[in-house]
């Protein structure tokens, strides 16, 4: 019986490490994208005097039929209509984050990962402005890194990203305790990072 058992142990121990291996060096290609993505990006952020990068801003003036912003019935605005010129004739890909109306004037606002595109169109007339606003490359990457102005669908990017990184963290503490040679030093080196991590909290955020 107790043969049984330590076969059936030592049986999932492999079959652990071999998972454990496995999804640490697959895991780990794949996600060196990932790593050196949100990487580089952390440090763009934490030094925007020396990345802050080139914005460009741009004045863009047209007319749309007027019929679909002259009626004094809010609800009969074309906002679909209305968005749909502006995106085709500006050449705007971003979505839209506020549509509001005044007695005066609509507003309609498209953000998106270093961009923004503001229009502002007379209700009298249908004549507008279009302000746009372009952050350049390293604009966009860090709204990629902060999801912002992104979608709900780069939220997920982000969220599966983190949780493959965990898997990958996981993956190779577990190697590391089936290599008895390295077990012991890898884990004490793990609890220096630790406390060294909480160490530097500790000393530069009063």
């Amino acid at each position: 019986m107790t043969s049984i058992k330590s076969k059936s142990r030592l049986a999932f121990e492999r079959t652990v490490a071999m998972l454990s291996r496995w999804l640490h060096i697959y895991g780990s290609m794949i996600s060196f994208a990932i790593v050196f993505f949100f990487s580089i990006t952390g440090i763009t952020l934490n030094h925007p005097d020396y990345f802050a990068g080139e914005l460009k801003t741009s004045l863009e003036k047209g007319k749309l039929d007027s019929n679909w912003v002259t009626s004094k019935d809010t609800n009969k605005i074309a906002k679909l209509e209305i968005v749909e010129f502006l995106r085709k004739n500006h050449h705007i890909s971003a979505t839209v984050s506020e549509f509001r109306i005044d007695d005066t004037q609509c507003t309609v606002s498209f953000k998106g990962p270093g961009y923004a595109a503001d229009a502002f169109i007379n209700r009298e007339n249908g004549t507008y402005e279009l302000t746009l606003l372009r952050a350049g490359i390293v604009g966009i990457m860090n709204d990629l890194h902060k999801g912002r102005d992104t979608g709900s669908k780069w939220s997920w990017v982000i969220d599966i990203s983190a949780i493959l990184l965990v898997l990958v963290s996981v993956s190779g503490m577990i190697l590391i305790l089936y290599i008895k040679r390295k077990k012991w030093t890898g884990l004490l080196i793990a609890l220096v990072g630790i406390i060294l991590f909480w160490l530097l909290y500790r000393i530069f955020i009063p």
